[in-house]
């Protein structure tokens, strides 16, 4: 049975409508499909309306470092390290920890930065791409990226990370104290070393941003559903439609991006994902008397800083309690603890606080490609905190894929199928 459109173009649902999802419908659009997007709360509701907005190419590093599994206890006990953990969650989350635990070392990590530079290394052209001729190009704003550290001493200390950039063919530009105060005087005295990396970019509104391609989709004649997708439909092996809200959706082929809510349509598809929530923290000050010049990451408390519009914003920590339990405090306060050594004598009228669910598998890499055993499905999900910065060549991968075009990238590190065999 073939749901294609009275104007003789297949139908494509998009489940999840994220920077991931919207990227693939306009991609798919483009492509010459009808677009269906189907999201539980609407468009850049989730991790990507509350993001760091950096369009972060050099991530290509996993949290899962050599030595990550005698740090991450010591981590968990210190209120001033960037690391929580729920409890009561321990139980449930084990399983996965012991996964994602056994990739901190040297031979994964580098297998994890070989497989997430093409979908993040060019992510400023990516997003440009993306966004020409939607009404969201203004968001899109080329910038440095720095790592700002106490001392050389302590940028010395991150000497693997760094290494594994070089293999990725970054470049950088280290600067002294004089050299980095001069580039930019908003920073504390006590602030001496920053590696600076050329041709990133940031978001300067990331949930508006995601709002106005997921209108262009609407404009462009795409369908915008707001249900909880229950189910997809098969019928002799091929993909018919989408159980959403209580009716059925017809469509030819349907994507999954729907990040950490991905999980429970896998297993109905067959395949179990080892998938967590790494709930994200940001705190946004509005009306800042000092706005940095760039997005930095502050290496000793391991969150970012991004000038937007209006406002500055702080986002980072990582904290496990899976996507029911209600916020921490402690991650807001410890972002609000930090900036005072960070930014000196700043001052700020409002202050908004969020807390959202990054898709996080154990393994560290997205799962984007053809789901098996079913003609027509599709996933792209499971991005950590690259999922801004991904999201448009993930879009673009899938619109591809799905067009039986050869995509310009290997997708079988991203494979679906990895996790179709027990024990995986």
């Amino acid at each position: 049975m073939s749901n294609t459109a009275a104007n003789g173009q297949k139908t494509v649902a998009v489940i999840g409508a994220g920077i991931v999802g919207v990227s693939t419908a306009i991609w798919l659009q483009r492509a010459g499909y009808d677009v269906i997007l189907i999201d539980r709360a609407g468009p850049a509701e989730g991790a990507s309306f509350g993001n760091g907005g950096v369009l972060a190419s050099c991530s290509v590093v996993p949290v899962t470092v050599p030595g990550l599994i005698w740090k991450a206890p010591k981590m968990l006990f210190s209120s001033d390290q960037p690391l929580f953990l729920k409890w009561g969650y321990l139980p449930r989350l084990m399983p996965w920890l012991l996964r994602y635990l056994s990739h901190a070392n040297a031979d994964d990590v580098r297998r994890v930065a070989r497989a997430l530079a093409p979908i993040i290394g060019d992510s400023l052209n990516d997003h440009l791409a993306l966004a020409r001729g939607t009404g969201a190009e203004k968001w899109v704003v080329p910038s440095d990226y720095l790592f700002v550290y106490d001392d050389r001493a302590q940028y010395e200390g991150d000497a693997f990370g760094w290494g594994i950039r070089r293999e990725s063919g970054f470049q950088w530009d280290e600067m002294e104290a004089d050299t980095f105060h001069a580039y930019d005087p908003a920073f504390s005295a006590d602030l001496n070393f920053a590696a600076r990396l050329r041709g990133h970019g940031r978001i300067a509104d990331p949930g508006r941003y995601v709002k106005d391609l997921a209108a262009h989709v609407e404009r462009d004649g795409g369908r915008l559903v707001i249900a909880e997708v229950e189910d997809i439909v098969r019928d002799g092996g091929r993909v018919t439609g989408v159980r959403a809200g209580g009716e059925t959706i017809p469509c030819d082929a349907a994507v999954v991006t729907a990040g950490v809510w991905s999980g429970p349509l896998m297993e109905r598809l067959g395949l179990h994902v080892p998938l967590e929530s790494e709930r994200g923290y940001h705190v946004e000050l509005w009306e800042p008397t000092v706005m940095p010049k760039s997005p930095v990451m502050i290496v000793s408390g391991k969150f970012v800083m991004t000038p937007m519009e209006g406002r500055l914003r702080l986002a980072g920590i990582v904290e496990f309690g899976g996507t029911e339990a209600p916020p921490s405090r402690a991650p807001f306060e410890l972002l609000k603890r930090h900036l005072p050594r960070v930014l000196p004598g700043i001052r700020y009228g409002e202050v908004t606080e969020w807390m959202g669910h990054r898709p996080a598998p154990s393994d560290s890499i997205p799962v984007i490609g053809e789901i098996p055993g079913l003609q027509g499905a599709y996933a792209g999900f499971g991005h950590h905190h690259i999922g801004l910065t991904g999201g448009p060549k993930t879009g673009q991968l899938l619109a591809r894929l799905i067009s039986g075009q050869r995509p310009n990238v290997d997708l079988s590190p991203y494979s679906p199928a990895r996790f179709a065999r027990a024990g995986q």
